[in-house]
């Protein structure tokens, strides 16, 4: 109902602005034509009803993306708050299962593995959410050191696969064999957008988990990190939009898969503080797609 009536919001103004527009311009036509012959009533004129139409424009499209941040807002908070329920939930049932029942010592380690991957889940999240707001504060500066990006990517598939708990089949990792995949960054901070990026490759994979990594010195100036899966894709229209803080693709094949919207803007964020840049590629939904990290290199 909310979003409908956001929809609605949206339609509304840019009818209104629209209309107006329609009606400055008529005005200021009409103007022109019974002023044609005075010359500053008619300069004056124009600029004032030029100014009327910017300002209609300008109002409209200020509105239109306040009503969409706000729904966008709304979505993450949603998204949030179940992020947060939900192992919050799982880990009050099994306490209670635990202090309420007797159990054999094999129920008791299947509980208490139950658990640590539901305190897992609530890190994550509360992580996520706090490397977003340290990404976005603008004045915050990064600890610089020489960082081996492979030996990052390395640690932080094996997170993953742990997590997971994926073969190294499903996770695959490939590493340049001479080495040489050293930037100058905060290490924390880069590990915090691959661990973003692998996670989402998980997520949005399909049934069966392919994700491979390849880690690449391109022409001895950049870094390359590829994180390509074979999941459920990604409309190409979407492909510049997903980068944007608590944007999800629409549409039924992506809705099954909870998150907050905040993981690609964590990545995007930490790569342009770093001096590179990410990108995305993906021939469509259920096609894959293959997320791109491109660093400077740090000279020798």
């Amino acid at each position: 109902m909310i979003i409908r009536s956001r929809r609605k919001s949206v339609v509304f103004f840019v009818t209104l602005g629209a209309t107006l527009v329609a009606i400055a311009v008529a005005l200021n036509v009409g103007w022109i034509v019974l002023n044609w012959r005075q010359v500053v009533p008619l300069i004056l004129g124009i600029i004032f009803f030029a100014a009327i139409i910017g300002g209609l424009v300008l109002n409209t499209i200020f509105l239109v993306r306040e009503i969409r941040r706000n729904e966008q807002h709304d979505s993450f908070i949603n998204a949030v708050t179940h992020e947060l329920k939900t192992p919050i939930t799982s880990l009050r049932l099994y306490l209670e299962t635990l202090k309420s029942r007797e159990l054999d010592e094999t129920q008791r380690k299947e509980f208490y593995d139950v658990m640590l991957a539901d305190s897992d889940r609530l890190l994550h999240t509360v992580e996520q959410v706090l490397s977003a707001g340290r990404t976005g504060q603008k004045g915050r500066s990064l600890t610089r050191v020489p960082v081996d990006l492979a030996e990052v990517v390395a640690e932080t598939v094996e997170v993953a696969r742990a997590r997971y708990k994926l073969p190294a089949e499903a996770l695959a990792c490939a590493l340049p064999a001479n080495g040489g995949a050293t930037v100058i960054g905060d290490r924390d901070e880069l590990r915090a957008a691959l661990t973003n990026l692998l996670d989402n490759a998980v997520k949005y994979s399909s049934e069966t988990v392919q994700v491979h990594v390849e880690v690449e010195c391109n022409a001895g100036k950049h870094v390359l990190v590829r994180v390509r899966d074979q999941g459920i894709g990604i409309p190409r229209p979407e492909l510049k939009q997903i980068f944007k803080r608590f944007y999800r693709v629409p549409g039924r094949v992506m809705a099954h898969v909870k998150g907050t919207g905040l993981g690609l803007s964590i990545v995007r964020g930490v790569v342009e503080k770093h001096g590179g840049r990410v990108f995305a590629e993906s021939a469509g939904e259920r096609q894959g797609s293959t997320f791109t990290i491109q660093l400077p290199r740090a000279e020798a």
